[in-house]
């Protein structure tokens, strides 16, 4: 009886669908169509016609719908799913921009008080000028001025509430008034897709303060959590330790905390906090957490747990985290610090009275750090290789942290100064504590090692930029980096018999696994390779490279007081997550052009302080740094970039064995020195200040470049009988600039026993994938493979009989190991003009060369 109604019952169907066919109307599904229509496209959404056909006879309820109908119903259900996720969209678009609609309102109204106060002071300060001496109280800090308070008042919770509410009371100010004179964060422009608002103090104002304002899709709970754990965001926090904690008795609770951070560079002491953390709600139902120094030097943990610190300090700072309307909050943080400037050498005192360094190293990273999790969250950002976002930032900060553990060397650490070499360029420091022993997932123990040994320096570099250097670093590792060295550490790591370097041949890097960045793409982290051959039978296992962890930030040149660096260790093939690592590298801090003058007299702390710390710090090597002195005559332009500077701090670390320390410190302080003479001919190189067309020397014994142009082309034209440039090209200075930006690449070697190049124009350069620098390092035979030696050495008589030849087309190798093509290649003689007799060098010119 049932399956004869079954079938009525699909007989009328059929007729009603054939009827609205014949009608010319759309065909109306029943519930069970729609839901066997639902289950195949949730599993394909767009079936091809044979998936379609299957579809009909799988599901005898569809057997009377055309395939025609089935196909439009899938067109319209994609559809349908578009509009869907596309009106999503555009509500969330429409409540970020409601939101940003609501803050910038809320700035305009604080930025009109600003200037009525403004107003009203000039007209204060009018009629003191006429009736009295002007006062030099500056009004618009008062409230950020205000001396830290003393642990005499925090003897009881009572004391402690009181100066909770005051602080929250002057953080409010900061955060939603005028407390502080903000201005604009240069190059910060705010929008619902970027991030939001940023503003730093005027230098009139007490310390160094920075705000931001934006917008995170997380409720204010999960947001103050985050933020308020800040070793897992802020980088330069060593350790955030809470002493003390109580209930506030108004729903919030009071922390007493005690905060190490590290020092950026070896030429400085870090810093510690001891402060007061107040969190607790609004009556508007906003969540605020606001912190504040206690006392000066005095309290927090022993002077003997403190020793390398200076005790700064944080006036009235935190963050005010409104709930939005939909989802999402609204947030305000400040960072307002006093990091005493006078305990750092003069050099570095921009870094540390810079509104703009605390806004990019601090503030903004809170919020970027937050909006990163928010992403996370909603699953918007997909990292490679299956890992979850936690364990790549856990790399990321594994990284950085030991790198900063390195840069500093904490006594209570472990970490010990050994005795110099006679030299003060270059700082060893040994740990023979160090905890290297991987986790239960990673087969090798390493605790038979003696312990780890790390070289490092700080330098001084003028008119270079950062990003670029740090670019040239990651991209070009051949022209500053030993393979060897790498091998060894690597080697040390995975094995259990520590060697000296084996005799490799470095061919090399590949980036083979992009792990991921963040979403504001200020950092990259990345898997590379560096690819080497053993010399010798015996050690050809090792022939395969070895892999490095890499972490790339600050590669952004219009960014505003960014810190560059680039972090890597060595890994295993495996890649484990508890993998240990031992990170070496390189950070690039920008200096403001413009230093504020501190006045300490003499016998000052100030004094007593850098005394202190000159045991500690490496000398400064812009000395040895050879750039032009700047001037500004011809420019007339006082902020030009031959204003810029930046210290370069270097940290490479090794393990060792027991009874191996002397030797692996003598060879880390060897290979130091020539990574960071690696790194100054660089710097010189990618400087706007250096250009082919000054005429620098290219080598010791070398005519200038504009000399050496000149005999290149009057000796092709007496060998070849004809032009290599146009003749109205052949004038003055311009013959080096057409060389220049030849098509065709043109190279200059040596005539010694191993011929090595001595200059390229820019086609040659990038033939080569290399710098005038590094050019300097690279010999004849690297660049041609068998087949062209063997061509060069046939013709090499005729070169030098004839003073030239013409060698047929063939294949050449870039430095990188990358095959070039040509389609013919020419070398001739290239005499000094001075003597028709003498020979400076040879030229090669690759015609129409490529890359395979």
């Amino acid at each position: 009886m049932a399956m004869a109604v079954a079938q009525q019952h699909r007989e009328s169907s059929s007729v009603s669908i054939n009827k609205h066919l014949d009608a010319g109307k759309y065909v109306r599904y029943t519930a069970e169509q729609v839901e066997a229509l639902e289950r195949v496209y949730a599993e394909c959404p767009k079936p091809s016609s044979l998936r379609r056909q299957q579809l009909i006879r799988d599901y005898p309820i569809l057997s009377n719908i055309d395939p025609k109908q089935i196909k439009v119903w899938f067109q319209n259900r994609r559809c349908r799913e578009k509009q869907r996720k596309e009106s999503s969209r555009l509500q969330t678009v429409n409540r970020k921009l409601t939101a940003m609609n609501k803050l910038l309102m809320e700035e305009n109204d604080r930025l009109q008080k600003q200037v009525s106060q403004l107003v009203c002071e000039n007209g204060y300060m009018r009629q003191q000028v006429q009736s009295a001496p002007a006062s030099t109280a500056d009004g618009s800090c008062e409230s950020a001025v205000t001396p830290p308070h003393s642990l005499r008042d925090a003897n009881n919770p009572a004391g402690l509430l009181s100066i909770a509410e005051e602080t929250m009371s002057e953080f409010l100010s900061k955060a939603t008034g005028t407390a502080v004179d903000w201005v604009q964060m240069p190059g910060m422009k705010p929008g619902p897709d970027l991030v939001g608002i940023f503003a730093i103090s005027r230098s009139s104002c007490s310390g160094v303060a920075a705000r931001v304002c934006g917008l995170v899709s997380l409720e204010p709970t999960k947001i103050a959590e985050i933020l308020k754990d800040r070793p897992s965001w802020l980088r330069d926090c060593r350790s955030l330790e809470v002493f003390t904690m109580f209930p506030a008795g108004n729903g919030g609770t009071i922390e007493l905390i005690y905060t190490q951070m590290f020092a950026p560079t070896t030429l400085a002491a870090a810093r510690d906090f001891w402060t007061l953390r107040y969190t607790t709600s609004l009556d508007n139902g906003s969540l605020v957490v606001c912190e504040r120094s206690l006392s000066g030097s005095g309290a927090g943990p022993s002077a003997a747990a403190a020793t390398q610190f200076v005790r700064a300090e944080m006036l009235p700072s935190g963050y005010l985290i409104r709930p939005c309307e939909g989802g999402g909050s609204i947030i305000h943080i400040v960072d307002h610090l006093n990091l005493e400037a006078w305990s750092v050498p003069e050099v570095l005192r921009p870094l540390y009275e810079s509104s703009k360094v605390v806004g990019q190293k601090m503030t903004m990273a809170a919020l970027y750090y937050a909006r990163q999790i928010a992403k996370e969250t909603s699953g918007e950002v997909v990292y490679g290789l299956g890992r979850q976002p936690a364990i790549l930032r856990t790399f990321s900060q594994r990284l950085s942290r030991s790198f900063n553990d390195a840069v500093n060397g904490f006594n209570d650490d472990g970490w010990s100064i050994m005795n110099g070499d006679g030299a003060e360029d270059v700082i060893v420091a040994v740990n023979s504590t160090k905890n290297l022993v991987a986790g239960p997932s990673h087969s090798n123990s390493l605790s038979f090692l003696g312990g780890i040994l790390c070289a490092k320096a700080s330098m001084l570099l003028l008119n270079v930029p950062p990003a670029v250097l740090v670019l040239f670093l990651r991209e070009h590792r051949s022209e500053w980096a030993d393979f060897n060295v790498d091998a060894y550490s690597a080697a040390a790591l995975k094995t259990s018999t520590s060697a000296y370097p084996r005799p490799m041949r470095f061919t090399g890097s590949q980036i083979i696994m992009p792990l991921g960045h963040t979403i504001e793409h200020e950092e990259m982290l990345e898997v590379i390779r560096l690819e080497g051959h053993s010399l010798t039978q015996e050690d050809a296992f090792m022939s395969r490279g070895i892999h490095l962890l890499q972490i790339c930030r600050g590669t952004d040149e219009n960014a505003v007081g960014a810190c560059s660096e680039l972090i890597f260790a060595p890994i295993d093939e495996m890649f484990p997550d508890d993998a240990p690592l031992l990170p070496s590298g390189f950070r690039i801090i920008p200096l403001d052009s413009k230093s504020v003058e501190l006045h300490s007299a003499p016998g000052s702390p100030c004094s007593d302080m850098q005394d202190t710390m000159a045991v500690n710090r490496t000398l400064d090597l812009a000395s040895s740094l050879e750039v032009a002195p700047a001037t500004n005559e011809t420019s007339g332009d006082t902020s030009s970039s031959c204003n810029t500077r930046s210290v370069l701090t270097i940290a490479f670390q090794f393990p060792f064995e027991n009874g191996l320390q002397d030797n692996i410190a003598s060879m880390a302080r060897q290979y130091l020195r020539s990574v960071i003479s690696s790194v100054q001919r660089v710097a010189m190189a990618i400087s706007p200040e250096f250009s082919p067309t000054v005429g620098p020397k290219l080598s010791p014994g070398s005519p200038e470049a504009l000399t050496l142009a000149h005999w290149i082309c009057q000796s092709y034209s007496y060998h070849l009988g004809t032009e290599l440039l146009r003749s109205d090209s052949l004038a003055g200075d311009s013959i080096l600039k057409h060389l220049w930006h030849h098509p065709d690449a043109i190279l200059c070697c040596s005539l010694k026993s191993l011929p090595v190049f001595m200059f390229a124009n820019q086609a040659g350069l990038d033939m080569l994938e290399t710098t005038l620098v590094a050019l300097q390092d690279i010999t004849l035979d690297k660049i041609f493979d068998e087949s062209g030696q063997k061509a060069l050495f046939c013709d090499f008589t005729k070169i030098m009989q004839q003073g030239f030849t013409c060698l047929p087309a063939g294949i050449c190798m870039s430095i990188m190991g990358r095959h070039v093509s040509y389609e013919q290649a020419i070398a001739w003689k290239v005499r000094a003009a001075a003597s028709e007799n003498t020979v400076h060098c040879l030229a090669f010119s690759f015609v129409n060369w490529s890359f395979v």
